[in-house]
Formats: structure tokens, C-alpha cells, sequence
């Protein structure tokens, strides 16, 4: 198999099923935005040190790649996904964010990024995924995203990595 067919050359892609969209199109703008976060998920998990924030990281990589096949989907072909995003993986968020949220004691004031390397870069991965999150929005104000489930997910994921970097912060920094 090769790496490039050159049917990208002239500023198309292919969504998922096989649709032609410009590469300019609000879906690939939203699914790159998800793999820009994933990457840099990526390299927050690279350089922890810490098993328990690895395996976090881990887990919402591989649901991330479940959100971005839902984005690179028409609406048409929604139905032929085999996996989407579920509530129940809203909630496993949330239970993950009340479990860090017990053992991270958080200032009553602006938290500036960077108390540690790892804790910096979940930021910036949070960063983008609030920035695919507002793409998300827009595919669903344009009738593009079927799935409600897919921006609580993405709302959710947010949160999980400013409380895990605050919880990196604590385990493997000074504490904040």
C-alpha cells in the first residue's frame, strides 16, 4: 500500500464511504481539528511518567478516533457506522472527572498553564479539542452531526483534561 494516491492533490478528500468534500469543508475542519488534539494527547502521554494518566489518555485517544469517524461521516451514511458515541461514554467521563476531581485541590482563581511539562500539554490538547468541540457545533447547526451524544463527549473531554492536568499537576508537580 502506499502513502500518497494524489487524489488529495487538487484540495479533495474523501469522507468516510467514499463522498468528495473540499478539503476547506466544515467536516475535515472539524476532524482535523480532533486529530490535531489526538496528536497532541499523543505527546502528553509520551512524557508522563504516571500509569494512571497514560491509561486515561490512552482511553480517550481511542474514543476520539470513534468521534472523528462520526465527523468524517454524511449524514446519509451515519447509519452504516458500526461504532458511535453513546451517553455511556459521556458518563464514563464524568465519573472520571468526579474521581480526579476528589483527590486535586483547585485555587479559587485563574489557573495559568504550565505548573508542569505534562499538565502543559494536556492544556493545549484541551485547547483543541474545545476548538473541534465549536466545529462540532457548527456540523450541527448545519444538519451535518446526527449524534447529540458526540458534543457532550466532546464537552466532557475538555473538562477531563483540565482536571487531569491539574491532577498531573499535584501528583508529579509542586501541587498547585
Amino acid at each position: 500500500m502506499k502513502l500518497f494516491n494524489k487524489r488529495g492533490d487538487g484540495g479533495q478528500t474523501s469522507l468516510l464511504y467514499g463522498q468528495r468534500v473540499s478539503k476547506s469543508d466544515p467536516r475535515p475542519e472539524a476532524y482535523g481539528t480532533l486529530d490535531e488534539a489526538n496528536s497532541t494527547l499523543g505527546f502528553a502521554r509520551a512524557l508522563s511518567k504516571n500509569q494512571k494518566i497514560k491509561e486515561i489518555i490512552h482511553r480517550v485517544q481511542e474514543t476520539l478516533f470513534v468521534v472523528g469517524a462520526e465527523l468524517a461521516s454524511d449524514p446519509q451514511h451515519y447509519e452504516k457506522l458500526k461504532k458511535k458515541i453513546e451517553q455511556d461514554d459521556v458518563l464514563q467521563l464524568e465519573d472520571l472527572i468526579e474521581e480526579l476531581e476528589g483527590q486535586v485541590r483547585l485555587p479559587d482563581s485563574f489557573i495559568i498553564p504550565g505548573g508542569t511539562l505534562v499538565a502543559a500539554v494536556l492544556d493545549m490538547a484541551r485547547t483543541i479539542v474545545r476548538r473541534a468541540e465549536r466545529r462540532a457545533v457548527g456540523l450541527k447547526e448545519d444538519g451535518l452531526l446526527s449524534n447529540d451524544n458526540l458534543l457532550a463527549y466532546l464537552n466532557r473531554t475538555a473538562d477531563l483534561l483540565f482536571i487531569l492536568a491539574r491532577y498531573d499537576e499535584t501528583v508529579d508537580g509542586e501541587g498547585i
